[in-house]
């Protein structure tokens, strides 16, 4: 059985995870996004598999609500797979091979789940984390759609959770609400109100039930949609298809009507009809997809270009007349790179078709239709494009590669000085900030990143304002032992267009070690799926640039490289979690053992690995099959032994039977 990964290697990813998220996610709001939303999408799910309590998830993909007490959802409220387009949508489905789908239009508001206990509402919670939201009771009782009593209908009082979508409709916001960019921010916001004033402006329509401690309660979409109907529950619009074509065609029907429904929608989402409680547990079910409209444009005019110097690489920015898109004013959009502009064609004057992006980064898709620009505009003068020909820093003549136009002197002030930014930013290095990286360049101390450890606290106690406190503190952060990922070492190095997420393709295609990347010529990195011959020969020519430098730093031991990580020790086990841990969340624990190879399952029966719990002596129904079935019982500290050794594990699974 191979080894597992050393609990630091772990550690390392979470930190680069958490860098290159708030790196991209800067870049989304200042208009430069760097990569497609499914990319960074699976960023997101993969740190919050690693570390689903990390202070990025909470900062800026959790709802918070300051002054409302926190509450766990009974099944976490994970992501969904999404496609843009019919070509993402036929591949995803013809891989399911689903036979009878539920349709529902995917609502554009805030989610929330009301908890019920024997038919009374106790709790409504927020998406927060997904796993942990934001109580608001109180204000969920003012909005209309919200049953703080149930019907109690066949059988007992029922004890679980309605999950729906809270919306504005489009008459209350423009009777109350104009002010607001659109309805989607006015229910966002009010929901939230410490007073609940508003609130009753506010709808809930659901689209989904559970009951957590019965998996086959409900069996069928369509059995919960009547449910919630009979118990006076305003519901999704569901429809069944059987056909993957018509879904497409159902898709366009209602993208061409959904400015006439009451409430905001933007897509549909598309599941198998039969329910599947343990994907709906995975933190991106698989069985079910979010099929997006196709992003809102607008017409608007090219009235100038500006270029945004990032280390030596220029970005062409579009200045637009203003248009709005998705709430929002628009008057900057990316062109990305010179070949974009000569491809689209693209003038001063031109009249130009913009879109937004994941509705966050508004983009110049190319030139408007004829018939949809107006005959002032189209008369409008135009004038053709100018390039930057010098580098703003060191006068070199710049270089036009198509895709990106950049300063290509190796000695460029601007690209030493950016490389020694870049490789602080990584590292998180506190107290090292942009000034005081410029005066040290300035005044000669550090050239390259080797020269930021041999900086002594004498050197920084010389500059202005900086005391023998201050400069042993910002040495002793510069000098904390690290242990990079080579993705992030090699980020580090600011290598122009090569972040960690190329790295991270690169490392997957077998170049995983320093030396075996050193070693490799453009053809073979090339090959690397996603790569490409550019990208290849920026990699190859920068690490033979910073070559001597990194070994000069490497060498002085301070910063060292993780080992390769070995993958799914734990494949063909699988593990089955009952009752609280304490050392981390049962969701958090399946995603461990999934990350190594394991399945973790939802159900005790004769081909589960091991039953995991702190109460083995417990009378519960998984305790009494596991023990009628000599499945092994694991405490919490024989986990967490697995964990650290995956090897121990075929001992432990010897005791079955």
């Amino acid at each position: 059985m191979a080894k597992t990964k050393d609990p630091g290697e772990n550690k390392t990813r979470i930190a680069a995870l958490e860098r290159l998220i708030k790196g991209y996610q800067d870049s989304y709001y200042n208009g430069e996004g760097e990569i497609p939303d499914q990319e960074f999408d699976l960023l997101w799910d993969e740190l919050k598999r690693l570390n689903p309590e990390s202070p990025v998830l909470v900062g800026l993909g959790a709802d918070r609500a300051d002054g409302f007490p926190k509450a766990r959802h009974l099944i976490p409220m994970g992501s969904q797979e999404k496609a843009a387009n019919p070509e993402e949508f036929r591949a995803w489905a013809q891989k399911m091979r689903i036979a009878s789908y539920a349709v529902q239009y995917k609502l554009d508001g805030a989610s929330l789940e009301l908890q019920y206990e024997k038919g009374k509402l106790v709790r409504a919670i927020t998406r927060g984390d997904g796993v942990t939201g934001d109580d608001i009771t109180p204000n969920a009782l003012k909005m209309g759609g919200v049953k703080e009593s149930l019907a109690p209908g066949k059988g007992p009082a029922f004890s679980g959770g309605v999950r729906g979508e809270v919306l504005m409709t489009h008459r209350v916001w423009r009777e109350k609400y104009p002010d607001k960019a659109n309805c989607r921010n006015a229910a966002n916001g009010l929901m939230r109100r410490k007073d609940g004033e508003g609130c009753e402006d506010l709808v809930f329509v659901s689209y989904d039930v559970s009951v957590p401690d019965d998996d086959g309660f409900f069996n069928d979409e369509f059995e919960k949609i009547a449910w919630l109907k009979e118990r006076g529950f305003e519901t999704s619009e569901t429809k069944e298809f059987s056909d993957i074509e018509e879904i497409i065609n159902y898709r366009q029907h209602i993208s061409e009507r959904r400015n006439d429904l009451e409430v905001d929608i933007d897509g549909l989402v598309v599941k198998d009809r039969l329910t599947d409680m343990a994907d709906l547990r995975r933190t991106r079910p698989e069985r079910q997809i979010a099929f997006k409209f196709e992003l809102e444009s607008a017409v608007s005019v090219l009235r100038e270009l500006e270029w945004s110097c990032s280390g030596v690489t220029y970005t062409p920015i579009g200045i637009i007349d203003p248009v709005r898109l998705a709430g929002t004013t628009v008057q900057r959009a990316n062109l990305n790179n010179p070949d974009m502009i000569r491809a689209l064609g693209l003038e001063i004057g031109s009249a130009v078709l913009v879109v937004k992006r994941g509705e966050i980064i508004p983009k110049i898709e190319g030139l408007a239709p004829a018939a949809l620009v107006p005959e002032e505009i189209a008369a409008l003068e135009k004038r053709p494009i100018t390039y930057p020909e010098t580098c703003e820093t060191c006068g070199s003549a710049l270089e036009d590669s198509g895709t990106r136009l950049f300063c290509p002197n190796p000695a460029c002030s601007k690209r030493l000085h950016h490389r020694i930014e870049k490789w602080a930013s990584v590292l998180d290095i506190r107290d090292l900030g942009v000034k005081l990286i410029e005066q040290l360049y300035v005044k000669g101390k550090v050239r390259n990143v080797s020269e930021l450890y041999t900086l002594t606290r004498e050197e920084l106690e010389s500059f202005d304002r900086m005391g023998e406190k201050a400069a042993a503190k910002v040495i002793r952060h510069i000098r904390t032992p690290g242990t990079l990922s080579l993705a992030a070492f090699v980020a580090g190095y600011d290598l122009e267009g090569v972040g960690e997420l190329v790295m991270e393709k690169v490392a997957s295609g077998g170049f995983d070690t320093l030396e075996k990347l050193r070693a490799a010529t453009v053809d073979e990195l090339s090959a690397v799926y996603g790569l490409g011959e550019i990208t290849a020969k920026t990699i190859v020519e920068g690490l033979a640039e910073v070559r001597e430098d990194m070994d000069k730093l490497l060498a002085g031991g301070i910063i060292s490289i993780a080992a390769p990580a070995l993958e799914q020790p734990l494949r063909g086990y699988s593990f089955c979690f009952t009752g609280e841990l304490s050392t981390m969340k049962r969701s958090a624990a399946e995603e461990k053992v999934k990350a190594l190879g394991a399945l973790a399952k939802s159900s005790v029966g004769k081909d589960l690995s091991f039953l995991v719990t702190n109460d083995p002596l417990s009378l519960s129904a998984k305790n009494k099959k596991a023990q009628e079935l000599g499945i092994p019982v694991l405490d919490e500290k024989a986990f967490l032994a697995i964990l650290e050794d995956p090897r121990s594990v075929d001992s432990r699974a010897e005791k079955k039977g």
